[in-house]
């Protein structure tokens, strides 16, 4: 008798267990998870290169938890996207409990495969939830766009086209005597830590409707001001009548690099048109060579706009340099937009200092604009001789924020220039370096130098009213037609 007891206490327990078990998890038909979105958007992915991971949250809005039976892409395992399912690298997963008021994570990744097409794919999918028999679903979409793979260097004159997207994933180089021509229209992406390195000639012409564009290979709307997603574009020294026309560099460390310390003679290059904006070392880093440089606005870099080391020969008509870097990062800009140096001080592997110097033949600025953030810097202009090199620097016509102990009153030097005074850009955080209407920029250039240069970055004519204005943007007051 006591045997048949012991049976039915240890039956009663079990009968509780389970009992207090199935009361563990809420079993309401009507229970349904919470999303923090009801869709995951990848920005334009590039065939064969995993995306950036997304996520979403999965939230348990009840009192008791939830048991949700089955977690799965419903593409099942021929599906583009992958799933971190809690810390779970599974594409599904079963049983998953989400604690009363609690949530989990969903980390979404894709790859897309290449289809030969030129036009954008889309590719979608959606993560499926069972709970309580309910199903739930959260959407996947994403963008993808078939690229040229870039992996050899350039060793014979080639011409890159419009046709679709170049995707540099290692370091390229143009060798000597080869010619690389990238028409109107071509992008050019660049994976982490990779550059265009060119000993033969870089010839970049692109078109004010079709621009080309060079930048980091992340297209995430968070990347977009971004600096130091790649290396930039260096001219070695013997690469002469480089060309860069209507060309867009963002998100580099340097955008472009003219010519090199360790390396003897110099580069040279045409810069027309052209943005070169948020690099964390540079925009324009130079090193005894050769630029003529008109319609340009290089801006936000975390040191210097523009750097010109060792002396050379330079020309920059109608530039906006304008450096708002300190709303891209938690450090503080120290450096001048444009700092011009005959020499340069290495310090060496055994700590010994080797200092190399050079002839400014030429430093000419007409019709120009040279400024930063607000009280930041108060010389956004550097000029350092070392006293025994030629040193030949002439700024025109041009608005400078300057301390006002900076004397600007030698001829030789300086002409007609507006110190320290807001040039009143339309909107420097949203890169936009147009002049408003109150710029003090306005009609203050020269005429002659104008009509060198009579269309600005946009293709406005900047002779068609009293003077041109100064800086890359000529601004057209609206009249009672428009």
């Amino acid at each position: 008798m006591k045997k048949i007891y012991t049976i039915l206490f240890v039956l009663g327990i079990l009968f509780y267990t389970v009992s207090c078990e199935d009361e563990k998890y809420i079993s309401s038909q009507d229970a349904k998870l919470s999303f923090s979105a009801d869709t995951v958007k990848f920005d334009t992915i590039f065939t064969t290169v995993g995306s950036t991971t997304e996520h979403v949250k999965i939230y348990n809005p009840y009192d008791q938890s939830v048991l949700v039976s089955n977690i799965r892409l419903a593409g099942g395992d021929d599906s583009y996207y992958r799933l971190n399912i809690n810390g779970f690298p599974y594409n599904e997963l079963y049983d998953v409990e989400i604690a009363p008021h609690d949530s989990i994570f969903i980390f979404v990744e894709v790859t897309i495969d290449p289809s030969g097409n030129n036009l954008p794919i889309i590719v979608q999918d959606s993560i499926e939830f069972y709970t309580n028999t309910n199903l739930q679903d959260i959407d996947l979409v994403a963008w993808g766009q078939d690229v040229e793979l870039i992996e050899n260097d350039v060793t014979t004159s080639t011409t890159w086209t419009n046709e679709k997207p170049y995707l540099i994933y290692s370091n390229i180089v143009v060798e000597k005597n080869a010619v690389l021509t990238i028409e109107p229209g071509a992008n050019l992406y660049f994976h982490n830590n990779t550059g265009l390195y060119v000993r033969g000639k870089l010839d970049a012409q692109g078109t004010l409707e079709e621009p080309i564009t060079m930048q980091g290979d992340r297209l995430e709307e968070v990347y977009q001001d971004i600096p130091d997603q790649w290396n930039g574009v260096l001219l070695f020294p013997g690469s002469h009548d480089n060309m860069f026309d209507f060309v867009k560099i963002k998100n580099a460390n340097i955008g472009l690099q003219v010519g090199t310390i360790d390396n003897e003679g110099y580069a040279s290059a045409v810069i027309a048109n052209s943005k070169i904006h948020t690099h964390a070392y540079a925009g324009i880093y130079s090193v005894k060579s050769k630029i003529r440089a008109y319609n340009c606005l290089i801006a936000n870099c975390g040191y210097y706009a523009t750097a010109i080391r060792i002396g050379g020969e330079y020309e920059f008509y109608h530039t906006t340099m304008a450096n708002y870097w300190d709303g891209y990062s938690s450090s503080i800009r120290t450096t001048p937009s444009l700092s011009i140096s005959d020499n340069v001080i290495v310090t060496e592997p055994d700590g010994s200092k080797t200092t190399y110097k050079g002839d400014l033949s030429k430093a000419y600025f007409a019709n120009s604009i040279i400024t930063g953030g607000e009280n930041i810097i108060n010389n956004e202009l550097e000029l350092s001789s070392s006293g025994d090199q030629v040193f030949n620097y002439l700024f025109s016509n041009c608005l400078i924020q300057l301390a006002d102990t900076f004397n600007v009153s030698y001829p030789a030097h300086y002409a007609n220039i507006i110190k320290s005074i807001d040039p009143k850009f339309v909107n420097s955080t949203e890169l936009n370096f147009e002049l408003d209407t109150l710029s003090p920029a306005q009609n203050a250039g020269s005429t002659e130098i104008g009509e060198l240069f009579p269309y600005d970055i946009l293709g406005k004519n900047r002779m068609s009213d009293i003077a041109p204005d100064l800086g890359a943007y000529e601004r057209i007051e609206p009249t009672t037609e428009d």
